[in-house]
């Protein structure tokens, strides 16, 4: 996982259950095309999407995602929901963060075992709903949207529907420094700054999406309970004082002012067996918290 990497272009991936796998010297963004040519039935569920650079990176909420170039994984993947039903979506974002979060976490044990990682960053963990940071420093986004993907599909009763999948976005600060994103004006680290040397994109992609592929088996079997246990287990922000803020309208420009956001203070209670947030706001009351950003 340590070793050189070879040149982008010839990287050797492919999708879920073998799906095609396509590389993008420069794009504007892997998740816009994605749910565009997903939308037209262009591409077939599983597909991988990776670029080098992104000229349009974005996270939740419209916000800048930074992707210099050669440096670090910007990845979309486009997961069936076959199996899953689509109230239950959003999990398959948690087990996607918990999954590549516990790899995270190896490459961290590994790097510190060997004296090589850098002990001042705190712990890997995932910050509720899907965001993975160390300590408080975020190097990992999730974005995931649902997309009607233009294919039929014959069902028991032999009516047509829209095939439904997730377009899931992925960002991972790999080989970049954390100075690269002082302009953004909040607490980010990298892979590199956590283990204490360079990481090969390729070898570290792969086994993402071999995880991922196993957790998304397993969580059609098992549902989301596995996947809350494993959180606790990394969970650091459990009986912390941490914020709520429901805005769909929250952008770079508007995040710290909170334009038409609503924002509750109060103390992290717990993450509950359907993967929702207990949060006991500062008025007293205990709100389950089920779609929102947690600021700590």
């Amino acid at each position: 996982m340590f070793s050189s990497e070879r040149n982008f272009a010839d990287w050797q991936l492919c999708g879920l259950s073998g799906a095609p796998a396509q590389l993008f010297q420069e794009i504007e963004s892997t998740h816009s095309l994605m749910k565009a040519r997903a939308a037209a039935g262009e591409i077939q569920p599983g597909t991988l999407y990776v670029a080098d650079t992104q000229t349009a990176g974005r996270g939740r909420h419209e916000r800048t995602w930074a992707s210099p170039a050669g440096q670090n994984l910007y990845f979309n993947i486009l997961i069936p929901l076959e199996g899953i039903p689509l109230a239950s979506a959003p999990q398959v974002t948690q087990v996607a963060a918990l999954t590549f979060a516990e790899v995270f976490k190896s490459l961290q044990d590994e790097s510190n075992a060997h004296g090589l990682g850098n002990q001042s960053v705190g712990k890997v963990t995932v910050k509720w709903p899907n965001d993975i940071l160390c300590g408080k420093s975020k190097f990992c986004g999730i974005l995931a949207e649902v997309v009607y993907v233009n294919q039929v599909q014959h069902d028991s009763s032999g009516q047509v529907h829209p095939a439904i999948s997730i377009s899931m976005g992925v960002g991972i600060n790999v080989n970049s420094s954390p100075l690269d994103y002082a302009h953004l004006g909040r607490a980010v680290t990298t892979l590199k700054d956590i283990c204490g040397q360079k990481i090969n994109r390729e070898k570290l992609l792969q086994m993402l999406i071999a995880n991922l592929e196993r957790a998304i088996g397993q969580f059609r079997a098992f549902g989301i309970r596995p996947w809350v246990a494993a959180w606790k287990r990394m969970d650091q922000f459990i009986g912390a004082r941490g914020t709520i803020v429901v805005n769909n309208r929250c952008t770079d420009q508007n995040r710290e002012s909170g334009d038409g956001a609503i924002k509750k203070n109060g103390t992290i209670l717990d993450m509950q067996e359907d993967g929702s947030l207990l949060f006991k706001c500062d008025d007293g009351t205990v709100e389950t918290v089920y779609s929102a950003d947690l600021e700590i």
